[in-house]
């Protein structure tokens, strides 16, 4: 019998771990704690790349409806309200940079470094800790292998033997019964005889061969033991390093214990609760309603100085240094808009502009609003060219439109002596843009 030890020609009967070659569930083990570092750390890296895509989606969000907000008709304590919406959403994106930061900055990386250090690479492929393991067990299997090979060989050879002296009694047997010559039976006689001693023989054999195994066994579980405990310690330190490491990631994640988190709702809550409809009513009233200033008509004596009256809204003229507006940081190629004056703005204004020298010093005169119950005059001519902004423009005052380079609009009013037109954006928006910003639209 050779002997070398071959685990290939030991057939597995039972999923047991004592089995011979079972260990090798124990020793993948080790190799399946490096892949589930790789997959934790791909597991962290998509969660920092969603807070990172939600921060950047909540910074986009509240932007936009912060510069909606603020050129919307809302006002007063509800508009505070609305706008901390996006104060709100720009802080909170803040706070996801930060978690983003901290999963890949501080978990991530810790991660990767404890990796590194438990589990190292050979030249050869494969982890040093796996070879390590394979090692252990195959030694501490190998001598019990080796006797249950042999005990293997011993239980074959006695079932052979009881199966060859089957065989030959039941030839004897036979013989008996078809009243063969003596000498046929005597040989058969002899042969089962034969059979009985082998069976006898390989029986002792058998026997001795388990007994010995047997004794074995103790010291074999003992060896494999010590082995499987030193990788069950091995696990159990990359069991304790993950459940450190998930909390320290729940920590980072669980933002309702950020003390800045709760303060932002607080604050939230704070301004919602402060929105007054009385306050509101009230500034609208006094600013758009009936609270506003009236210069009513009183009667006046005629005199030289009330010829040279201007209107009571004096409409400045470029000589007068005129401010002007809607006027943003240009390259020396750019457009600079043309002076806006008060005349250029009262296409969009609804206030009444007279003079006494114009009208007399009446207020319901034809050339300002006139009077609501005169005749209307004859309606202009409606103007509306598609044009395509040349350049960006943000509009300085409430009766001004924004856009950008390339956006289409509507030319609604002709261009007037200081060069403003009236416009109409895509959104239905109405106002005054500097003509040289546009060009038509072929």
């Amino acid at each position: 019998m050779s002997g070398s030890y071959d685990e290939s020609m030991i057939d597995v009967s039972s999923d047991s771990f004592w089995e011979v070659g079972n260990y090798k569930r124990s020793v993948k083990r080790v190799d399946d704690g490096s892949r589930l570092c790789n997959d934790l750390m791909n597991c962290l890296h998509e969660r920092a790349r969603i807070e990172k895509s939600y921060a950047q989606q909540l910074t986009e969000w509240g932007k936009r409806w912060r510069q909606l907000i603020e050129k919307g008709p809302q006002y007063g304590t509800l508009e505070r309200a609305w706008s901390a919406l996006c104060t709100e959403a720009e802080k909170v994106s803040d706070l996801h940079m930060e978690v983003k930061s901290a999963l890949m900055g501080e978990d991530y990386e810790k991660l990767k470094n404890w990796q590194r250090d438990s589990y190292h690479k050979q030249m050869i492929g494969g982890y040093k800790e796996t070879k390590e393991a394979e090692d252990g067990f195959r030694k501490a299997q190998k001598p019990w292998a080796k006797k249950l090979k042999e005990m293997e060989t011993m239980k074959k050879s006695y079932h052979s033997a009881c199966k060859e002296e089957k065989l030959a009694a039941s030839r004897e047997t036979n013989s008996k019964l078809e009243n063969n010559n003596p000498d046929a039976q005597k040989k058969l006689q002899e042969k089962v005889e034969k059979c009985q001693q082998e069976v006898q023989k390989t029986k002792e054999r058998y026997q001795k061969s388990l007994e010995e195994l047997d004794k074995l066994t103790p010291q074999y579980m003992e060896n494999m033991e010590q082995v499987f405990e030193q990788w069950q310690q091995f696990e159990d330190t990359r069991i304790c390093f993950f459940r450190e490491l998930l909390l320290e990631v729940k920590q980072h994640l669980d933002l309702s214990t950020n003390h800045r988190f709760q303060t932002i709702y607080q604050t939230l809550e704070d301004t919602v609760s402060a929105v007054d409809a009385e306050d509101d009513l009230k500034w609208f009233r006094s600013n758009h309603g009936p609270g506003m200033p009236m210069n009513w008509p009183q009667f006046e004596d005629w005199s030289i100085d009330l010829n040279r009256t201007l209107s009571k809204r004096e409409k400045k003229k470029p000589s007068e240094g005129v401010t002007l507006t809607g006027i943003s940081q240009t390259a020396p190629d750019q457009h600079v808009p043309p002076v806006k004056t008060s005349s250029s703005a009262s296409s969009m204004e609804k206030t009444t502009e007279w003079s006494d020298e114009d009208t007399g010093g009446n207020p319901f005169s034809s050339n300002g609003d006139g009077n609501p119950f005169e005749d209307e005059p004859a309606p202009s001519v409606s103007v509306s060219v598609a044009v395509r902004a040349l350049y960006d423009y943000d509009g300085q005052e409430q009766d001004e439109l924004t856009f950008k380079a390339g956006e289409e609009l509507t030319k609604i009013g002709e261009e007037d002596d200081q060069g403003w037109c009236k416009g109409r954006l895509k959104n239905g928006q109405t106002g005054l843009y500097p003509a040289n910003y546009v060009e038509d639209i072929q």
